[in-house]
């Protein structure tokens, strides 16, 4: 066995590894009381991200931060905290028109571990330097780890920090050892799992809304949305094509009709048409205004507005 493959030191057994007294005769139960119990027990889940989100926050007033400079976030994980990262960057790209290489999912045993269990991927902390190898300071690195001992996990997350990149760990265990490689630890204290180390339950679902409330939240800060619109959205479809004259209607109080006329002047770019029509300055000027501030409306109509000003003053 290679030294990237010593498995951890023994430590205090995992919540998410220790037996569940309150699931014990599950087997006893008919189906109904077996969702029954599994959904008593999910109501852990929300409170443990709640308890978070001070945690989370930082992280992403501090991702937003190193985005804007150039940066990127990177997930790793394996399993099913793998699969969930990697799932969470790959949605940005058609919700948010987020340029692909800014969010990135990485997974122990690369793409083949998505579908099929990988032997012995997760346990390479030479892999998970490797999969962190490109990183640099501007980076976001988050590690995902139910039992936060995953070596994969700590050998990215070190590899991550010794380049200057923020490091941060995302784990269901208060005792996680792989927390001293990371600059934070956010815990999400599930407990045990209603079937005993199956972290695909609790835990998972517990790092699937923390991952969708980081990613957001980002997104958000990055001026990808306007107000609650998901206007970046790209229209690759016709169902999504007309969501963006809905989304259009809604937000410009305009009929189906002008909505298309002003989407068809603005070459179909949403963004565009409702910078156009909160400020009625020529599609070319706001696209380009949309331009300078990266993407923002909020931003776009602001200097529109800061700029007519200067001309009327």
């Amino acid at each position: 066995m290679t030294q990237s493959q010593q498995p951890p030191s023994p430590g205090p057994l995992s919540p998410t590894e220790q037996r569940n007294p309150r699931s014990a005769g599950l087997d006893d139960l008919d189906t109904l009381g077996v969702l029954q119990v599994m959904n008593d027990e999910d109501l852990a889940v929300l409170a443990a991200v709640r308890a978070a989100l001070p945690q989370l926050a930082e992280l992403v007033d501090i991702a937003a931060e190193r985005m804007r400079r150039g940066g990127t976030v990177h997930y790793f994980g394996a399993g099913t905290s793998g699969r969930l990262g990697v799932l969470d960057a790959s949605e940005l790209l058609p919700t948010f028109n987020l340029e692909p290489g800014r969010v990135v999912g990485h997974i122990a045993g690369g793409q083949a571990a998505l579908v099929n269990a990988v032997e012995n991927a997760e346990d390479s902390t030479g892999d998970g330097r490797r999969a962190a190898g490109k990183l640099g300071p501007d980076d976001v690195a988050i590690g995902i780890a139910a039992s936060g001992s995953t070596p994969y996990v700590r050998g990215a997350l070190e590899a991550a920090g010794e380049v200057g990149a923020h490091t941060v760990l995302i784990s269901n265990n208060p005792a996680a050892p792989v927390a001293e490689a990371a600059a934070d630890h956010i815990l999400l204290d599930t407990g045990p799992e209603v079937v005993t180390g199956s972290t695909r339950l609790k835990a998972g679902t517990a790092q699937k809304l923390t991952l969708n409330g980081f990613s957001t939240a980002l997104m958000i800060a990055l001026g990808r949305t306007w107000r609650n619109l998901m206007v970046s959205v790209v229209a690759t479809n016709d169902k999504l094509r007309e969501r963006t004259v809905r989304i259009l209607c809604e937000a410009a109080d305009l009929s189906d009709a002008a909505a298309r006329e002003l989407l068809e002047d603005c070459d179909g770019e949403l963004k565009t048409a409702l910078v156009v029509s909160f400020t009625s300055v020529t599609p070319q000027a706001a696209a380009k205004h949309l331009a300078d501030s990266v993407g923002s409306v909020k931003a776009a109509i602001a200097a529109v507005s800061a700029e007519s000003g200067r001309e009327t003053s």
